[in-house]
C-alpha cells in the first residue's frame, strides 16, 4: 500500500502521471492519514496525547483536501488527458502541469501548517533529540544506498527504476524508449549527492527551528520550511533540480513521440481510471 499510495500522490500533485503506477487510489485515499510523510512516526515516539492530537489534525486535513482539492486534481486530469489524446505533450504544457501540481502542493503545506506548529512545539527536548539522531541516520542510509554507489551504477539503477514505472502506463517499451530513458538517466549523473546534501540541510534547519519553539518566531519559520523550501535550498541543488525538471520533461516529450497507438491508448485507459477513482470517493459526492 505505500508504494501504491506514493505513486498515486507523485501522479497527482507532482506532474508524474506519465511516471507512475497506481492502483486503487479509493482505498490508498481512505488510509493516507496514517502514511502521510508529516506523521512524524518515522522519526520519533509520540505519546499517548500526541498520537490523540496527531489523529485529530490528520482527519481534519484529510476531510478538507478531499472536500476542497480533489475537484480540482479532476480537471488537472482532464487536462493531461487531452494534452495526450491531442498529441500536445510539449515542453511548455508540461510546465505548465507542473506549476499546477506545484501550486496545489502549496496549498496543501499552507493548510497544515498552523496543525504542524501546534504538533512541533509540543515536543520535549528528548523527542527533539530523538528526531536529531534519526535525520543522521535518515542521511547516512541515503548515502549508503545511493551517494556512496558509483555514478555508472546509480544511472544504471535509476534507468531501470524509471522503466518500471513507465510500463504499467504504456506498456512494455521500445528499444529505442529504453535507450532514451537511460540517456535521461545518465544527463542526471550523480544527482543524488545534491539531493541528499540538501535534505540533510532542511533537516538541519528544522532542527535549529525546533530549537527555538517557543519563541513567537516559530510558526513563520516552520511556514518557511514547509510552504517556501526552495528558498532554503542549496545552490547545488537549486541548479540539479531545475536539470532534472528539465530532463523530466524532455523525456516524456520524447517518449510520447516514440509511442505506438497502443501505448497511447492503454496511457488514456489509465489515466480515465485515475480520474474515474477519484470522482467516485465519498467527499466528492456531497
Amino acid at each position: 500500500m505505500p508504494a501504491r499510495l506514493s505513486h498515486a500522490l507523485l501522479a497527482l500533485v507532482a506532474c508524474a502521471v506519465l511516471l507512475a503506477a497506481c492502483n486503487r487510489i479509493d482505498l490508498a485515499y481512505r488510509n493516507l492519514d496514517r502514511l502521510v510523510p508529516w506523521s512524524l512516526d518515522d522519526y520519533l515516539d509520540m505519546n499517548r496525547e500526541q498520537k490523540a492530537l496527531l489523529d485529530e489534525r490528520l482527519k481534519e486535513q484529510l476531510a478538507w483536501h478531499c472536500r476542497t482539492q480533489l475537484p480540482g486534481y479532476l480537471d488537472w486530469l482532464d487536462r493531461v488527458q487531452a494534452m495526450v489524446a491531442n498529441d500536445a505533450v510539449t515542453d511548455t504544457a508540461l510546465q505548465q502541469r507542473t506549476l499546477e501540481a506545484r501550486q496545489a502542493i502549496g496549498r496543501v503545506a499552507e493548510q497544515i501548517t498552523p496543525s504542524a506548529t501546534e504538533l512541533l512545539r509540543g515536543m520535549s527536548d528528548s523527542q527533539v533529540a530523538e528526531m536529531r539522531q534519526a535525520f543522521r541516520k535518515d542521511i547516512d542510509k541515503r548515502q549508503k544506498e545511493n551517494a556512496d554507489t558509483p555514478v555508472p551504477q546509480q544511472v544504471e539503477n535509476r534507468a531501470k527504476r524509471m522503466q518500471k514505472r513507465l510500463e504499467p502506463w504504456l506498456g512494455e517499451l521500445s528499444g529505442e524508449q529504453r535507450l532514451r530513458v537511460l540517456s535521461w538517466s545518465q544527463a542526471l549523473g550523480d544527482q543524488n549527492r545534491q539531493a541528499i546534501a540538501n535534505r540533510a540541510h532542511w533537516q538541519q534547519q528544522l532542527v535549529l527551528a525546533m530549537n527555538q519553539r517557543t519563541s513567537p518566531n516559530f510558526e513563520p519559520r516552520l511556514a518557511q520550511l514547509l510552504q517556501r523550501k526552495e528558498s532554503l535550498w542549496t545552490p547545488e541543488y537549486r541548479q540539479a533540480f531545475q536539470n532534472s525538471e528539465a530532463q523530466a520533461r524532455s523525456l516524456l516529450v520524447d517518449l510520447m513521440k516514440k509511442s505506438s497507438p497502443a501505448q497511447r491508448q492503454l496511457l488514456q485507459q489509465k489515466l480515465g481510471q485515475v480520474r474515474t477513482d477519484f470522482s467516485e470517493l465519498k467527499c466528492l459526492k456531497h
